[in-house]
């Protein structure tokens, strides 16, 4: 099991002046999706909600919900996208109140693909996953209404439910504010970040089930885990908002900070409200990097799959840096985009 401590945090590999910018104007890009085409998409939060398309050149489209179906709550929060074959988009609504996965298609239109777990209402919503098979793995952080109830060292309400063959069900719950979940390569693991439970959980995939839960990190003070991406020697790498960290964690075990931008007086004071149980959201609404904005996902894409695409909290870009190692070749990076294919088309 690998742990980092905060002395660690001191020893980065990249220094901050190889992290350059992508786009402008975003509004709250908290998960980065990268295409092969040089697209890339993130959440936008303005007006009623959808996804923001950066181009190649860095040019800023929005793709905002319109004329919803009864039903869908407004306005649409995306936190966690995934991309679809074809050009749509799956997105974890982190409602005021509510949640769910939705659809979203490149002319606005959106639809519910999921809006409850056994029965009842899914509370708002962070990520969602799709593998091969179609199924959809989604987290919730937390039933905690407000949210910041949890932002404790105890916080043990979230879940990870499945969506298949039309329902959905929770498959694995009492989690520590989970986070971004992602697939192995073969799809029989499932990892995720459990952010305040301050550790990264695996889970074995046995049909529609999870199995064999089991630590892969803990992490010391100063370290939030929050995105989640896996490069490909098998090792994975790990966003941690407040203190804008990414750490590698390879398949043998340890664990090493790749990238940091942490403020030690802001991580003190972030750090004393969480162990007193006083942690609320002024603490994660302060961007106190030089350079960075409570960085919260990591994207691999760029020729190669070596640019590390980093979305975050409170930027209104991407942070980008050239990463020694490639990323795994995600099951959306190759995806026909459909409609979306007409912004690069306004690039030519």
């Amino acid at each position: 099991m690998a742990e980092l401590t905060q002395a660690q945090l001191a020893e980065p590999h990249i220094g901050l002046e190889a992290v350059r910018f992508v786009g402008a104007g975003l509004n709250r890009p908290e998960c980065v999706v990268s295409h092969c085409s040089g697209l890339l998409f993130a959440p936008d939060w303005t007006g009623s909600g959808g996804v923001s398309v950066i181009s190649p050149s860095g040019a800023v489209a929005r793709i905002l919900a319109t004329a919803p179906d009864a039903g869908i709550d407004m306005p649409l929060r995306a936190n966690g996208v995934a991309l679809e074959e074809g050009g749509s988009f799956l997105l974890a609504h982190l409602g005021a109140e509510k949640g769910g996965v939705y659809r979203l298609f490149a002319d606005g239109r959106c639809e519910v693909v999921t809006a409850e777990a056994d029965g009842a209402p899914l509370p708002p919503t962070n990520f969602v996953a799709a593998d091969r098979r179609g199924r959809l793995w989604i987290t919730v952080s937390t039933t905690k209404t407000p949210r910041a109830l949890d932002y404790r060292p105890d916080a043990a309400s979230g879940f990870i439910a499945l969506y298949a063959n039309g329902e959905t069900r929770i498959v694995a719950d009492q989690l520590g504010y989970t986070n971004e979940c992602l697939l192995s390569a073969d799809e029989s693991v499932l990892y995720v970040n459990e952010t305040f439970a301050r550790r990264l959980t695996a889970f074995d995939i046995v049909g529609d089930r999870l199995e064999n839960r089991r630590t892969v990190a803990e992490f010391g003070a100063g370290l939030f885990p929050d995105g989640l991406a896996e490069a490909e020697d098998g090792a994975l790498f790990v966003t941690s908002i407040v203190s804008n960290a990414v750490v590698r964690i390879p398949q043998d075990g340890g664990c090493e900070t790749v990238l940091l931008d942490g403020d030690r007086e802001h991580l003190d004071w972030v750090e004393a409200a969480f162990v007193s149980g006083a942690m609320g959201r002024p603490h994660l609404d302060k961007a106190a990097g030089a350079r960075l904005r409570n960085i919260s996902n990591l994207a691999f894409g760029g020729p190669g799959l070596r640019t590390a695409f980093l979305g975050c909290l409170l930027g209104d870009q991407i942070a980008a840096f050239d990463c020694p190692v490639a990323g795994a070749r995600p099951g959306h990076f190759d995806a026909d985009l459909g409609p979306l294919a007409q912004y690069l088309e306004d690039e030519a």
